[in-house]
């Protein structure tokens, strides 16, 4: 019998049904389990337990002492602390957006939350073109709570710096730091550049010495700029959902940073969707249609945001200073400042770095596929650059349908 209690070890599927009968209270006495690892991320184990007596499931994540994309980032397991910790956290100020958690074990590194196999995850369902017309009310609603009801502006002060400590997160910090504000901006031996788009990238990207000087301009607020206690990784892998409902989970990047951050990640996985809808939908009538849900979608994330945002500061604004006439939309035009910014690096990073989007790599034909990162590469850049003057929601989309013509 396996040892769960004194020592850590990377658990295996017939490891995890007996970690569920030992150490959880979750399963019946008379449960038949079975368990099979899910997990395809970049980090972690995720083992679905289900009791096919009772209709019982769970889910069981562990954290690997390494990541699964490589073995050189170097990884603490007390990212699963901080994940049970934030996902506590956000469903008291986004209750129902998360998924329940049962149990966290700080031995083996892992957490046991609820089994959400009913939903899809939002990645997989847009690559099969599915719409969700919930989607941006509900993760706008979910990004105002989580960013804003955790800022100075609403929260006490020392209470706010005493999060900043708890969830302080310097190893997966790092690899944001590199694999999002660094190497895709330089030809960096770790990058993973698509044959067809190499020579573009080259000189589009690595010859800009204007975008290296801004990225670095970024790198440096992600850094300094504990604004808000972020998300860290809220792209569509992250995101689950169904026709009326949607689940945010994987905040083990969460730390505080910039606001802007958790927003322009939605926005650019959003148009990674578009692209792949634009390169793959042969009817044209459906392409025609899917399109525009996207980018209604683009438009709807950024304008709610904005709308519930201002909604939110004026009923819950704590912070004496502002309250000042103007500085509500001072705050609020830094935060879209960064989702413009943001929403180009992560365009950027997923075409040219190591970590790669389905929505792009599954585009079987070459030309296509190059054409589709040729486009994420010019609207990235462009956010980056003109991330000044990029505000409302239809910014957002000019900027895709600008890019499209330069293709």
């Amino acid at each position: 019998m396996a040892d769960f209690q004194t020592k850590y070890f990377t658990m295996t599927e017939s490891d995890a049904v007996e970690y569920a009968k030992t150490r959880l209270n979750f399963f019946d006495a008379d449960a038949e389990l079975s368990c099979k690892e899910i997990g395809d991320g970049n980090l972690n184990y995720v083992f679905r337990v289900v009791d096919e007596k009772n209709n019982k499931s769970i889910i069981i994540k562990q954290a690997g002492p390494v990541a699964r994309i490589s073995d050189e980032f170097k990884v603490s397991p007390d990212r699963n602390r901080i994940e049970s910790e934030i996902l506590a956290l956000q469903n008291e100020l986004a209750p129902g957006f998360v998924p329940k958690m049962y149990q966290y074990d700080p031995i083996m590194n892992c957490t046991a939350m609820e089994d959400l196999s009913d939903y899809e995850i939002m990645r997989t369902a847009l690559i099969k073109h599915k719409k969700f017309p919930l989607f941006a009310d509900h993760i706008s609603t979910f990004m105002v709570n989580t960013l804003l009801f955790t800022s100075d502006v609403v929260m006490n002060h020392k209470e706010k710096k005493e999060l900043v400590k708890k969830f302080t997160n310097p190893e997966l910090c790092e690899i944001t730091e590199d694999l999002v504000y660094t190497e895709p901006f330089y030809d960096c031996p770790r990058n993973d550049v698509f044959e067809g788009s190499k020579e573009f990238v080259r000189e589009y990207i690595w010859n800009d010495q204007k975008l290296a000087f801004e990225t670095a301009k970024l790198k440096f607020e992600f850094m300094t700029n504990a604004q808000s206690l972020i998300h860290g990784d809220l792209h569509t892998g992250s995101i689950f959902v169904k026709e009326d409902s949607t689940k945010v989970i994987d905040p083990e990047f969460a730390f505080y940073g910039p606001a802007g951050y958790d927003v322009g990640n939605v926005i650019a996985n959003l148009i990674f969707a578009y692209a792949n809808g634009l390169f793959t939908i042969e009817d044209e009538n459906e392409k025609k249609e899917y399109l525009s849900y996207i980018e209604d979608t683009i438009r709807d994330v950024i304008d709610q945001f904005t709308e519930k945002f201002k909604i939110a500061w004026d009923e819950k604004v704590t912070e004496q200073v502002a309250k000042q006439p103007g500085f509500k939309e001072y705050y609020l035009d830094s935060i879209l400042q960064d989702t413009s910014a943001v929403c180009g690096l992560e365009l950027c990073r997923r075409i040219i770095g190591i970590a790669h989007v389905k929505d792009i790599t599954s585009i079987t034909d070459a030309d296509k596929r190059a054409k589709a990162e040729k486009i994420c590469l010019i609207a990235g850049k462009t956010f980056i650059l003109n991330r000044d003057s990029i505000r409302q929601g239809k910014d957002f989309v000019k900027v895709l349908q600008d890019a499209i013509k330069e293709v």
